[in-house]
């Protein structure tokens, strides 16, 4: 009986190892599917992100593309430019002088389509890629606007570019950007909006500041103000995926950023002052050593015109530039009567004594500029539009010489910390912005301008017969330890020799002469603001 009952027993327990490896199994089938599921979702995820980032940069490029063919000297660009070889296109774009006005209706398209394919913001067809987003920020229909088109260059090569379809540029309003920006409580769809670096009296606030404008406020003036602009552009991949993206963007010019405009100047005082002098001084206690003899001169009668600045300008009050040293001879001092401020100076003699013993030219410069939170922020903007930007200590022959700049291709170049001209015997073209020191090499020529803004120091020791043509700026803005609460010394020294510092409105303004009167050309085109339109 005890064989039989252990027999029963085990009779119970057949196939139990049999349904456990099945449950196994199954428990195993169920998680290998969840992850391949998974797998796909994240393989699913990864390629909906590769395709709209893909989509994103693809429109990001076609903002650049134009921005970078509204300024005048992109060999691609369709603006009026001041200086040849002109542009392919110079009326594509509505110009007063080097500047973009845009009337409210005109709406200009870079076209991008691929092979075969038919792009057409105006059309209502939706294979041709319209442009519906215009009614919504205008507010009238884009079949009453002054549409013209242009294609893009992205394509080099026969080897295609960025898939966007077009771009759009155009005049800016309220209601456009949905900003407020008087606060007067209405979305205005009918003022073009400027920018204005430098503002005098902006609504609604009495604390001016960089910005939007509705040029319409009371008792602001468009002194330095310039057309803002809308650039939107449209990517479609061939997977489907879309990006809408936008600018608003407004030409930075520095010349008109920087002096108080013609009506606010001392009675006679040259129209064409963008600076007020061939060599501005623009800080507290600032210094000045020159050669004591030799050709050496500081020459404020501008070279493109028959006006004249004054030879070497000053912002501090009390004293002037103090003169270390030799003085350089009065007649070597060559600008503006000495009936305005700052005018050219007496004889001096070797030692400590004033340059300009008539006012300084401070009143002549824009808060902005007499201030070292505005004088960085400037930095900041030419920093963003340059076309070269280098880490100091930089040694310009490894440095500027394979830049190739020429009279018709000027450049923008900043220098974040020290540059030395030593052994450079070229010439340089455009704009320079140093922030350390700048250790110059009279053999060197350049011509354009020169900002010394951060250290505010300018040296040099050494013989030569090269010369700045435009205008010399320095200021100190910062020291070891940072930004100063006040504008520091600025340092002129330069005890070799060279030519001089020769006032030169064309070249300041990126006109070489002998061309006609000087255009305000842009150095590059500002971001002031950057969306996605979301896309139903």
């Amino acid at each position: 009986m005890k064989l039989y009952r252990q027999s029963k027993r085990n009779s119970h327990e057949v196939g139990s190892a049999l349904l456990i490896a099945i449950f196994a199994l199954l428990l195993i089938s169920v998680v290998g599917i969840a992850l391949l599921l998974s797998t796909g979702t994240d393989s699913s995820l990864a390629g909906n992100y590769r395709t709209s980032t893909s989509a994103y940069y693809a429109a990001l490029a076609g903002l650049e593309e134009a921005r970078g063919r509204l300024l005048w000297k992109n060999p691609d660009c369709f603006v009026n430019k001041a200086n040849p070889p002109n542009c392919p296109n110079p009326g594509f774009i509505p110009m007063t002088g080097a500047l973009p006005n845009l009337g409210l209706t005109d709406v200009r398209y870079i076209l991008n389509p691929a092979s075969g394919e038919t792009v057409d913001p105006t059309s209502a067809n939706p294979s041709n890629y319209p442009d519906t987003e215009y009614q919504t920020e205008m507010g009238w229909p884009l079949s009453g606007a002054n549409v013209q088109t242009i294609l893009s260059v992205s394509t080099t090569a026969g080897i295609p570019g960025p898939a966007y379809k077009w771009v759009r540029i155009n005049a800016v309003t309220e209601k456009a950007i949905g900003l407020d920006v008087n606060g007067d409580g209405n979305l205005d769809p009918t003022t073009r909006l400027v920018y204005d670096p430098a503002p005098t009296w902006p609504c609604p606030t009495a604390n001016p500041a960089p910005g939007l404008v509705v040029p319409n406020c009371p008792g602001w003036s468009s002194q330095t103000a310039v057309q803002a602009l809308e650039i939107t552009s449209l990517a479609v991949l061939p997977s489907g995926s879309k990006r809408l993206l936008q600018y608003v963007v407004a030409p930075l010019v520095v010349a008109t950023q920087l002096a108080i405009p013609p009506s606010s100047l001392p009675l006679g005082f040259p129209t064409n002052a963008n600076f007020p002098a061939a060599l501005t001084l623009d800080g507290n206690g600032v210094s000045f050593r020159g050669p004591g003899s030799g050709t050496f001169e500081v020459n404020g009668q501008d070279a493109c015109s028959t006006n004249a600045v004054y030879s070497i300008g000053y912002t501090n009050t009390p004293d002037g530039p103090v003169i270390i040293g030799a003085a350089i001879p009065a007649a070597q001092y060559k600008g503006a009567p000495s009936t305005g401020p700052g005018g050219t100076p007496p004889p001096t003699s070797p030692g400590v004594g004033n340059i300009n013993p008539t006012p300084p030219v401070g009143s002549l410069l824009r808060p902005s500029w007499m201030t070292p939170i505005g004088l960085d922020s400037v930095v900041q903007d030419i920093t963003k539009s340059a076309d070269v930007v280098f880490n100091g200590p930089v040694n310009a022959n490894a440095s500027l010489t394979p830049l190739g700049m020429t009279p018709n291709n000027p450049m923008t170049i900043v220098v974040n910390g020290d540059l030395d001209f030593n052994a450079w015997h070229n010439t340089g073209y455009g704009l320079l912005l140093v922030t350390g020191t700048l250790k110059y090499d009279p053999d060197a020529t350049w011509n354009g301008i020169v900002l010394v803004i951060g250290q505010g120091s300018f040296v040099s020791a050494l013989g030569g017969t090269g010369q700045i043509n435009g205008t010399l700026f320095i200021a100190q803005t910062r020291n070891a330890l940072g930004l100063l609460p006040a504008l520091g010394a600025a340092s002129f020294s330069l005890t070799g020799g060279g030519n001089g510092i020769y006032y030169d409105s064309c070249w300041i303004s990126g006109t070489p002469a002998p061309l006609p009167a000087p255009i305000q050309g842009p150095i590059g085109y500002k971001v002031l603001s950057f969306r996605e339109i979301p896309l139903t």
